[in-house]
């Protein structure tokens, strides 16, 4: 459904976006992922017509941008940075508003602004003004004019800034349902929200694509992935557990005493190291496989330029 081929972006002498290509297809909920600055919100406001990039193609549903802007936009839903309201409305004007400019009419717009309304859960706030309501509220707010007119794609911009962490879940829990046949594309620097929603994550930075994979295989690229933890209740010797096979590295944390054996490539540890403490009584009081820090990932791609 969306085709992107050598997309680049410029202002002046600064280059936003530097020859991005992918493909998207219904199902896809899509994790943007970079570090503030790394043309993110750019790219998303090309998709949707609102930039007009400075070389490349885009094409959605087998429709270039922007020659067929305004046919593609119906059917596109997007939340952008800040989630911008005319603030001396109330979510219902609001949302009343946008179904009308949307094309929608009689019993179905009243239908679904109460869907939409049941969704966020905005139905405390539908009449106060959009300005007095918190950040949390003002981003549902733009969540549901993104959704109310059940778009084929939705592009949101970071759509759970400011909200709390219950607020956060039913975000999430609504994007999925969202996502069974449509196109989800979240920008984001949170990386919890990709390994939460997203099936497919996208690094970004200075305008160049870094991956482009599952969570899964960015987790796995990690230098803590299956390495072991081990945390003794008291003093022992562990000199030993540097020279079992299969270790390539031992760290040691001065302050809590917990030692990290990282293995070498593909090697399963937890085994070795099990039986080794088993043998010698260490007093040990946790043993455990770590599953890998997307952090530490994304920290080595958008800092190093590593792959």
């Amino acid at each position: 459904m969306i085709s992107v081929k050598n997309l680049s972006m410029s202002f002046g002498d600064f280059k936003a976006v530097d020859n991005l290509s992918f493909d998207i297809k219904p199902g896809d909920i899509v994790g943007f992922l970079g570090p503030n600055g790394a043309g993110k919100s750019t790219t998303m406001k090309m998709l949707t017509g609102f930039l007009n990039p400075t070389a490349g193609e885009i094409r959605i549903f087998e429709m270039p941008m922007p020659e067929s802007a305004t046919a593609i936009q119906k059917q596109i839903g997007y939340l952008p940075e800040g989630a911008p309201a005319y603030g001396d409305m109330t979510p219902l004007q609001f949302l009343n508003f946008i179904a009308e400019i949307r094309g929608l009419k009689g019993e179905n717009k009243k239908q679904r602004i109460k869907e939409v309304i049941e969704q966020v859960e905005l139905g405390d706030m539908l009449d106060r003004p959009i300005e007095n309501l918190s950040k949390g509220f003002k981003r549902r707010v733009g969540l549901a004019q993104a959704i109310i007119h059940d778009p084929d794609i939705l592009i949101l911009d970071e759509p759970t800034d400011g909200l709390d962490p219950n607020q956060k879940h039913q975000v999430r829990e609504l994007i999925q349902n969202l996502s069974k046949d449509k196109i989800v594309i979240i920008s984001t620097h949170i990386l919890e929200e990709v390994s939460a929603v997203c099936n497919r994550a996208m690094i970004i930075a200075g305008g160049k694509m870094l991956f482009d994979a599952s969570p899964e295989e960015l987790v796995k690229r990690s230098k803590y992935y299956k390495a072991v933890g081990i945390h003794f209740s008291k003093l022992a010797d562990i000199s030993g557990l540097a020279e079992l096979e299969g270790v390539a590295e031992m760290e040691v944390d001065s302050q809590s005493g917990k030692v990290t054996l990282f293995p070498d490539k593909d090697v399963d540890l937890l085994p070795v190291v099990a039986d080794y403490i088993q043998q010698r009584n260490l007093p040990v009081d946790t043993l455990y496989t770590e599953q890998g820090r997307m952090d530490d990932v994304f920290r080595m791609m958008t800092t190093e330029g590593a792959l």
